[in-house]
């Protein structure tokens, strides 16, 4: 079941080739990786296959051996009372100091981790999208957020052409 999990993931993320993030969306700058390790609790996302149905949703980021980061993602289906997990493995596609990354849970094949905006004064928030306007999160170093950062987020989304009405807010409960 994980290997399926991966492998829809996979076939999701890296369905659109070009252009590598949305039309709209510019990765942050001046991104510093070793502030950004550490664990993330999903806020709100768009609805995929891969986490349908899924709660209590978190990333916990880590350095890799070979220079990458180590993805490990975590959620839990109430529907069938159990934890699914994800390994995966994540790289700069162009600078290091660029919120631009590429992540794979399957093989050699990678999908767009575009961080396009950051609290980057504490490293407390994080907006990310995939290649395209389907896939967009809202990551934050604590289980809830302000209805302000909400808006902020929501706003911010819509105007890069994401369907907000279609957001699913996640419970860390």
């Amino acid at each position: 079941m994980k290997r399926i999990l991966q492998c829809l993931t996979l076939a999701l993320l890296c369905g659109c080739r070009s252009p590598k993030y949305p039309d709209k969306v510019t990765p942050v700058s001046n991104f510093d990786l070793e502030r950004y390790l550490g664990t993330w609790y999903e806020i709100a996302r768009l609805d995929h296959s891969f986490e349908r149905g899924m709660e209590q949703v978190t990333a916990d980021y880590s350095m890799r051996e070979d220079g990458g980061v180590r993805v490990q993602n975590r959620g839990y289906l109430p529907q069938k009372d159990k934890w699914k997990e994800a390994e995966g493995k994540a790289y700069f596609v162009q600078e290091s100091n660029q919120g631009y990354l590429k992540v794979s849970f399957f093989g050699p094949f990678y999908g767009s981790y575009v961080i396009f905006e950051l609290d980057k004064e504490n490293y407390q928030y994080a907006f990310v999208s995939g290649p395209n306007n389907s896939y967009l999160w809202l990551l934050s170093r604590t289980p809830t957020v302000s209805d302000a950062l909400l808006a902020q987020f929501r706003d911010q989304a819509q105007s890069l052409g994401f369907k907000t009405e279609e957001l699913i807010y996640v419970s860390q409960e």
